[in-house]
């Protein structure tokens, strides 16, 4: 059972009496207040919420270090800066990867992670999202999740399609984490398709999922 859903469809349904491009704005804007809210409720620690455009995206995060660096919280190993939401709207990319810097993140993959994790993305390349100074970008995600070799990892790997074949398209990622640090338990995924139905889906990221 997913442990932090939000009512996403009531939200959407506020939208009924705009037109489309009225309808994706408002959703974009009041997502990211109800998904702040949410997070701010479920988290229970000081937080310092910042939001970052990027391209056609914007990245929510608890920049929680500056509390630490200012004296404001002790230091601790296991309360990190995290993700709250990554929105936006989906701009097929033709550029390289940034992969240069992916690698310098945490270090070698394998060596740090295991062999059952890769480095990934909430908002995918493909989608336009980047690494290049958002590392916010980036996390622990489940390998069979990201490379799309289990069931979940298909219906992730298909909405990512979804959003690269129709360009345009509003989408994000809100992860829920189940301790201090930086790890997303789950992820939400969600988009707003052509003919106005909302699509969310929720992914188990945690090591014990079997498939």
């Amino acid at each position: 059972m997913h442990p932090d859903p939000l009512d996403l469809a009531t939200l959407w349904s506020e939208t009924d009496a705009l037109n489309s491009s009225q309808a994706l704005d408002y959703f974009q804007e009041h997502l990211s207040w109800v998904s702040r809210d949410a997070y701010l409720a479920r988290t229970g620690r000081p937080a310092v919420v910042l939001r970052v455009q990027q391209g056609n995206f914007e990245y929510i995060f608890d920049h929680y270090s500056s509390l630490e660096a200012d004296g404001t919280v002790p230091y601790s190993d296991s309360e990190e800066g995290r993700l709250v939401l990554a929105l936006g709207r989906s701009v097929p990319t033709a550029r390289v990867r940034d992969d240069h810097r992916l690698r310098g993140w945490i270090g070698p993959t394998e060596r740090t992670l295991g062999r059952t994790w890769d480095k990934g993305h909430y908002i995918g390349h493909s989608l336009g999202g980047a690494v290049e100074g958002v590392e916010a970008n980036v996390f622990v995600q489940r390998r069979d999740l990201n490379r799309g070799w289990s069931a979940e990892g298909k219906r992730f790997r298909q909405m990512e399609k979804y959003c690269v074949e129709n360009p345009g398209t509003l989408c994000f990622a809100r992860p829920i984490y189940a301790d201090g640090t930086s790890r997303a338990a789950w992820l939400e995924f969600g988009l707003i398709r052509r003919d106005r139905t909302l699509w969310v889906e929720y992914f188990n990221n945690q090591s014990d999922v079997t498939n």
